[in-house]
Protein backbone atom coordinates (compact mmCIF):
# COMPACT_ATOMS: atom_id res chain seq x y z
CA UNK A 1 0.00 0.00 0.00
CA UNK A 2 0.71 2.93 -0.09
CA UNK A 3 0.15 6.58 1.96
CA UNK A 4 0.48 9.80 2.27
CA UNK A 5 0.73 11.36 5.92
CA UNK A 6 -0.97 14.79 6.48
CA UNK A 7 0.15 17.74 8.64
CA UNK A 8 -1.50 16.86 11.93
CA UNK A 9 0.20 14.17 12.08
CA UNK A 10 4.23 12.97 12.64
CA UNK A 11 6.32 12.70 9.95
CA UNK A 12 6.97 9.58 11.92
CA UNK A 13 4.74 8.18 11.62
CA UNK A 14 5.27 7.99 7.55
CA UNK A 15 8.75 6.15 8.61
CA UNK A 16 7.25 4.00 10.59
CA UNK A 17 4.40 2.78 7.99
CA UNK A 18 7.71 2.15 5.26
CA UNK A 19 9.90 0.28 7.57
CA UNK A 20 6.83 -2.20 8.11
CA UNK A 21 7.10 -2.77 4.12
CA UNK A 22 4.59 0.04 2.71
CA UNK A 23 5.35 2.80 0.60
CA UNK A 24 4.50 6.05 2.76
CA UNK A 25 5.36 9.71 2.83
CA UNK A 26 4.12 13.00 4.92
CA UNK A 27 3.57 15.77 3.09
CA UNK A 28 6.12 17.89 4.24
CA UNK A 29 8.15 15.61 2.57
CA UNK A 30 6.72 16.38 -1.41
CA UNK A 31 6.70 20.34 -0.42
CA UNK A 32 2.65 20.12 0.57
CA UNK A 33 2.90 20.29 4.05
CA UNK A 34 1.02 23.98 3.87
CA UNK A 35 -0.93 23.19 0.35
CA UNK A 36 -4.59 23.09 0.50
CA UNK A 37 -6.80 20.31 1.04
CA UNK A 38 -7.56 19.94 -2.52
CA UNK A 39 -3.83 19.51 -3.72
CA UNK A 40 -3.22 17.14 -1.38
CA UNK A 41 -6.31 15.12 -2.53
CA UNK A 42 -4.91 15.50 -6.29
CA UNK A 43 -1.36 14.23 -5.40
CA UNK A 44 -2.79 11.03 -3.39
CA UNK A 45 -5.28 11.15 -6.27
CA UNK A 46 -2.93 10.33 -8.99
CA UNK A 47 0.21 8.75 -7.20
CA UNK A 48 -3.06 6.47 -5.53
CA UNK A 49 -2.12 7.09 -2.21
CA UNK A 50 -4.37 6.85 0.94
CA UNK A 51 -4.62 9.38 2.46
CA UNK A 52 -3.89 9.48 6.86
CA UNK A 53 -4.82 12.31 8.25
CA UNK A 54 -6.65 13.88 11.74
CA UNK A 55 -8.42 16.29 9.22
CA UNK A 56 -12.08 15.75 8.92
CA UNK A 57 -12.40 18.14 5.76
CA UNK A 58 -10.39 15.26 4.18
CA UNK A 59 -13.42 12.48 5.71
CA UNK A 60 -16.03 14.69 4.34
CA UNK A 61 -14.92 15.10 0.85
CA UNK A 62 -14.64 11.19 0.57
CA UNK A 63 -18.09 11.04 1.89
CA UNK A 64 -19.63 13.65 -0.72
CA UNK A 65 -17.28 12.74 -3.75
CA UNK A 66 -17.62 9.31 -5.75
CA UNK A 67 -13.82 8.23 -6.36
CA UNK A 68 -11.04 9.95 -4.78
CA UNK A 69 -8.46 8.60 -2.33
CA UNK A 70 -8.68 5.92 0.34
CA UNK A 71 -9.18 8.20 3.46
CA UNK A 72 -7.84 7.18 6.70
CA UNK A 73 -9.41 9.57 9.24
CA UNK A 74 -7.47 9.13 12.73
CA UNK A 75 -9.94 10.31 15.31
CA UNK A 76 -7.38 10.05 18.60
CA UNK A 77 -7.18 12.71 20.87
CA UNK A 78 -3.75 14.07 21.01
CA UNK A 79 -1.49 11.82 22.25
CA UNK A 80 2.45 10.91 21.96
CA UNK A 81 4.02 9.86 19.15
CA UNK A 82 4.69 6.45 20.19
CA UNK A 83 1.34 6.10 21.63
CA UNK A 84 0.04 6.76 17.94
CA UNK A 85 2.58 3.92 16.45
CA UNK A 86 1.49 1.65 18.95
CA UNK A 87 -2.34 2.41 17.78
CA UNK A 88 -1.48 2.04 14.39
CA UNK A 89 0.65 -0.94 14.42
CA UNK A 90 -2.32 -2.64 16.70
CA UNK A 91 -4.75 -1.95 13.78
CA UNK A 92 -2.70 -2.81 11.14
CA UNK A 93 -1.93 -5.87 12.75
CA UNK A 94 -5.31 -6.94 11.91
CA UNK A 95 -5.24 -6.86 8.25
CA UNK A 96 -3.32 -9.05 5.90
CA UNK A 97 -0.15 -8.23 4.41
CA UNK A 98 -0.41 -6.44 1.18
CA UNK A 99 0.70 -8.05 -1.89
Amino acid sequence: MRFLVDAQLPAALARWLAAEGDRAEHVADIGLASAPDKAIWDYALAADAIIVTKDEDFAQRKAFKDGGPTVVWIRLPNTRKRQLLLWFENVLSEYPASA
